[in-house]
């Protein structure tokens, strides 16, 4: 609790160093990841960061991660899932070099309210003109770093990339530094809270990557993720091209949204038994049917849990696209005192939390 409290009132460090980051240089590199991913590579500018989901050619989801533009001809890719062989599974016929350098630069997390104020102090320098989704240079005490203003957490955050060597002197200035505006290390139990109050995907939870899935139907696509402003529009090829050119035509079958459980009907159900109402302690990872007032399936959801700062018991769900506008009643099973129940749910645009701060 107190790890996610430092999320949305002071300043959480988190290692985020597992992600799996690749170094494409070359006279085609952006070339070759505009061919792989679906944003727009080619009229991405020097210090600039894309948040880019990638596909097959059926126009399924592969993983996600981000783009930095490093310089004209060099870029950083990170990825939750080994993606290298796909990378070069693509790059015939370019003049690119791609570089797993997963194990030799680490990354750190600063996130929350405080974390600017923080970074400044640390780097002696003013980062208030650094823009969202960009990137700069710096150094603190002495140590290089790529400062990028991204995150995980849905709220003002930076994340500062290092090499691996340089790691642990880095989170030891940086804790020195925070420790007057309240920084706390934080792990994945309080992040995975504030993903979902952010309405942030988590691949194999809230969607299978396509080369993962066992079954056709266990792969989503872009549109039906909620990622259709990932999608370009303005350049003339990439993977999964048609298909999704095909499914923004006819509209996808399924959408992905959030649900907002009713707090009466929670506390009804548990009423029924003699207990209080509860409430999940930690985010919940599991797949929970969803149904409509008549007792139809119309979707499952995949996470959820009680946000402490909202007051409010939240998912992130699958559904059926007419049942998934904004405002719909349905119904969430809630198993109570080791029984399965019903509790009245509404779906609710994400994100559940979007400070101005975020971006200002």
């Amino acid at each position: 609790e107190r790890e996610y409290h430092a999320n949305r009132n002071a300043a959480p460090l988190i290692d985020v160093s597992p992600l799996y980051k690749y170094l494409v240089t070359g006279h085609d590199a952006a070339r070759l990841l505009d061919h792989v991913v679906t944003r727009n590579v080619g009229k991405a500018k020097v210090g600039q960061v894309l948040y880019t989901p990638w596909c097959d050619a059926e126009g399924k989801q592969i993983d996600d991660g981000t783009i930095s533009v490093l310089e004209e001809d060099r870029f950083r890719m990170t990825a939750a899932d080994p993606t290298l062989r796909w990378l070069h599974l693509n790059s015939s016929g370019h003049d690119v070099a791609i570089e797993d350098v997963s194990e030799r630069t680490a990354a750190l997390s600063l996130q929350g309210p405080n974390s600017r104020a923080i970074l400044q102090v640390a780097a002696q320098r003013d980062l208030s003109t650094l823009k969202f989704f960009r990137l700069t240079n710096a150094q603190i005490r002495g140590i290089p770093v790529t400062i990028s203003r991204t995150g995980y957490t849905g709220d003002l955050g930076y994340e500062i990339w290092v090499d691996s060597a340089q790691a642990v002197p880095l989170w030891d200035a940086l804790i020195e530094t925070g420790a007057p505006y309240g920084i706390t290390p934080a792990g994945m139990l309080a992040l995975d809270v504030a993903r979902i109050e952010a309405g942030l995907l988590l691949i194999e939870v809230d969607y299978f990557s396509s080369r993962h899935a066992l079954i056709e139907a266990q792969k989503p696509s872009q549109l039906e993720l909620g990622l259709d402003c990932t999608v370009a529009t303005d350049k003339p090829r990439y993977n999964g091209k048609d298909a999704l050119d095909a499914e923004g035509r006819r509209g996808p079958s399924w959408q992905f949204t959030g649900l907002t459980v009713d707090w009466d009907s929670l506390e009804k159900l548990y009423a029924e038994v003699g207990l209080p109402p509860r409430v999940p302690t930690q985010a919940w990872r599991m797949s929970v049917p969803i149904y409509d007032p008549g007792g139809r399936q119309v979707g499952y959801a995949t996470s959820g849990g009680w946000s402490p700062l909202l007051k409010r018991y939240m998912a992130l769900a699958h559904l059926e696209s007419p049942s998934a506008a904004p405002g719909t009643q349905l119904r969430m099973e809630i198993t109570v005192e080791h029984r399965r129940k019903q509790a009245t749910a509404h779906v609710t645009p994400l994100p559940f939390f979007n400070p101005e701060r975020k971006r200002a």
